[in-house]
């Protein structure tokens, strides 16, 4: 959800061209950051306004209704512009939810959550994942992982941090530990004790780069200029894993990861290691499905998981990738097409745009 300083800042960074941009895919995101009024009819509307869509020449941006007011014009009867927006009461409701499903010690029914805030059962849970993207169980069962895992890395025992983390009984934690950990409870509590990590640096166009691989496949491909600093990376991630050096058919692995980065169109077909929430998991997936030499902007990607609110997610999902090429972040861009950030380098985005032949 945005803070009210996130909202603050949005509606000031957004160029003219952007709130155009969000005017024309009618963007619902955009409603609490600026309306736009038309002079030939001399009403304002939001950016979601569902009204055929008038010429550029004759729309005006304000940063807020009252703006819009002053200047003369008056609220669209359409998209009620100066009334609250149906989605911010809809967030809040959320919101709420959430935080009753992180308060509680017990995981909840879907029925004592749609009580809690005034709904039905059916509502509730599409109105919840509309938001989201998520159901509340799966929602309920990634903060349980999280939760498990910061148990862990505390001092005390593997069962104390399994009812800490919600579990109610050591069947049901033993359960989601493989796939959520990638390795035993106690092995993750000691720092990744126990667990084996082949690895092996190759060197291509982009420079150096460490791939590595548990026994459930490729949990790392990490780019750099400096091997020596990638290996650290490694370590610091898997403090008390056993690091061995790839052999002869790792590298080979390798080399296809290298290849791949060279001639993208390529297909990279590799058993990844993919750990992460439901939401990141859900938006990596999104990434993979968009087809080389092309991009797509953070906005776009949100709304095609069917949740045009979650920008800053779907970017703070990208950024919490930590498999380079194999899950193609690099292929998003700002809605002015512009390169953001990118976690190892936005000379390296830029290049391998490039060389995916991207329009850039």
């Amino acid at each position: 959800m945005a803070t009210v300083l996130e909202n603050a800042i949005a509606k000031t960074d957004r160029t003219d061209r952007e709130r155009w941009e969000a005017v024309i895919h009618r963007e619902k995101n955009a409603d609490d950051t600026f309306v736009y009024s038309v002079k030939t009819t001399g009403v304002y509307c939001r950016p979601s306004c569902p009204a055929r869509l008038a010429l550029r020449e004759n729309v005006t941006f304000h940063l807020t209704p009252k703006d819009a007011e002053r200047a003369g014009f008056r609220p669209c009867k359409r998209c009620k512009p100066n009334a609250p927006p149906a989605h911010a009461e809809q967030a809040a409701i959320v919101a709420k939810a959430c935080e009753l499903i992180v308060d509680a010690e017990e995981p909840l029914s879907l029925e004592a959550l749609a009580g809690a805030v005034g709904m039905s059962r059916w509502h509730f849970h599409r109105m919840f994942k509309s938001m989201t993207g998520l159901t509340p169980k799966a929602y309920a069962t990634a903060h349980r992982a999280k939760r498990m895992r910061e148990e862990l890395s505390r001092r005390g025992t593997v069962t104390s941090a399994i009812y800490n983390a919600g579990f109610n009984s050591n069947g049901r934690f033993y359960a989601e530990t493989n796939k959520r950990l990638g390795m035993k409870p106690s092995d993750f509590k000691a720092g990744g004790d126990g667990a084996t990590i082949r690895f092996a640096v190759g060197e291509c166009s982009l420079g150096s780069i460490l791939v590595a691989a548990s026994d459930l496949g490729i949990c790392s491909i990490a780019m750099g200029n400096d091997p020596s600093l990638l290996l650290r990376e490694l370590q610091d991630r898997f403090p008390n894993a056993k690091l061995i050096g790839g052999d002869k058919q790792f590298e080979r692995m390798v080399a296809r990861v290298v290849a791949f980065v060279e001639n993208p169109s390529a297909m990279l077909e590799l058993p990844l290691h993919v750990q992460g929430t439901a939401f990141q998991q859900r938006v990596w997936k999104a990434l993979c499905e968009i087809p080389c030499g092309t991009t797509c902007t953070y906005s776009e990607l949100a709304g095609k998981l069917g949740q045009p609110s979650a920008t800053r997610a779907v970017a703070g999902a990208c950024a919490a990738n930590t498999l380079a090429v194999a899950i193609p972040c690099h292929r998003v861009v700002r809605t002015n097409g512009s390169l953001s950030g990118y976690r190892w380098g936005v000379e390296r985005k830029e290049k391998l745009l490039r060389v995916e032949g991207a329009r850039i």
